[in-house]
């Protein structure tokens, strides 16, 4: 979709209940909690034209600090792996931002254009709005590849599905025993995040264990989807139902999810912010939406305090669970985020 002029702007529980009123819009929830959206005036679907050199400058590859250091992360899921001895969680996902100092940047378009050459994704996409109220302003350009919601209207209900994404690795053979577990898990919390908006006995899962190839890695995926009610999806709250229930995303908190959202606040020292949170599409006509998890993305802020001026964000993570090696789960954040950074600050790997 590309869009025009922002015809509205809302946020919290009032945009969730402008979601069943109409219109096309624009949603971003960050990983803490907070949610824009935004309704265009206009909005058509159309193919982009891909110029062969996108005009994008970014900042200098080796001007991205770390909000851990590989130390400060290795104790981090250390301490993580004490919290699941003590019984206190079965896996949380830990996190850190890399920033960098960036006056202003170009529109993330262009970013995103360099992504489709050269970190093609199934929920490529970005968002730019300018505003002189700084709660409405948002940059942000994601290469996603992971399914957070999609709700597809079908004979007066709707279909929901989720496709949560544990495991990681250069390649098949590098996926492990753990990388299993951790999808295991983390699709059965899924099944109990959609079971309360579904029927009773309609929550399954399909492609289980699903091995995906992307540039540089691969993952693995499960699906989860259940059935809405005509009743449901009528309802004024529906949208807030949905939320309420499934944010945030499973595969980037943990199990038991209060747990492991504890254990992050107490182990992470930058706000994720979208990153980690959902993005994407709503369409109040006609119910049908689609939200990514925003990991393998990139956001902008014009006031950072801990860069003391404007910086470009991107975070990466991985899952901690009693089998995680410190020094694997470092360089697995490592594999996350080295191509998406030499993209945004050359243009090429």
């Amino acid at each position: 979709m590309s869009s025009g002029s922002v015809a509205e702007f809302a946020s919290g529980s009032a945009l969730l209940s402008r979601l069943q009123a109409g219109g096309q819009w624009f949603v971003i929830a960050d990983f803490e909690g907070r949610l824009r959206g935004w309704r265009f005036e206009d909005v058509t679907s159309a193919p982009r034209d891909l110029p062969a050199t996108p005009a994008w400058r970014g900042p200098d590859a080796d001007a991205w600090v770390s909000s851990h250091t590989a130390e400060q992360y290795q104790q981090a899921v250390a301490r993580t792996r004490e919290h699941v001895a003590d019984g206190t969680v079965y896996q949380a996902n830990i996190c850190r931002v890399l920033s960098a100092s960036l006056d202003k940047p170009h529109s993330p378009a262009a970013l995103t254009d360099i992504f489709a050459h050269g970190n093609p994704a199934p929920f490529l996409g970005y968002i730019r709005v300018t505003s002189t109220v700084p709660e409405e302003q948002v940059w942000l350009a994601s290469a996603s590849p992971e399914l957070f919601i999609r709700i597809s209207p079908d004979a007066g209900g709707a279909l929901i599905e989720s496709s949560p994404i544990k495991g990681t690795a250069v390649n098949r053979d590098g996926l492990t025993d753990k990388d299993t577990a951790e999808n295991v898990m983390i699709t059965d919390l899924v099944r109990n995040d959609v079971s309360p908006v579904c029927e009773p006995g309609t929550v399954a899962v399909r492609n289980f264990l699903n091995v995906e190839e992307h540039p540089g890695l691969v993952h693995l995926v499960s699906t989860v989807e259940g059935r809405v009610s005509p009743e449901t999806f009528a309802s004024d709250d529906f949208w807030q139902r949905v939320f309420d229930a499934t944010f945030p995303p499973g595969s980037v908190s943990g199990a038991p999810k209060s747990s492991a959202l504890r254990i992050i606040s107490e182990l992470e020292s930058h706000p994720r912010g979208p990153y980690c949170g959902g993005f994407g599409w709503v369409d109040g006509d006609t119910g049908r939406a689609e939200l990514a998890v925003g990991i393998r993305s990139f956001w902008w802020e014009r006031h950072c305090a801990s860069c003391g001026g404007p910086a470009l964000h991107f975070g990466t993570g991985a899952g901690i669970t009693w089998g995680s090696d410190p020094v694997r789960e470092w360089e697995e954040t490592q594999l996350k985020a080295s191509r998406l950074i030499a993209l945004a600050s050359g243009g090429s790997v």
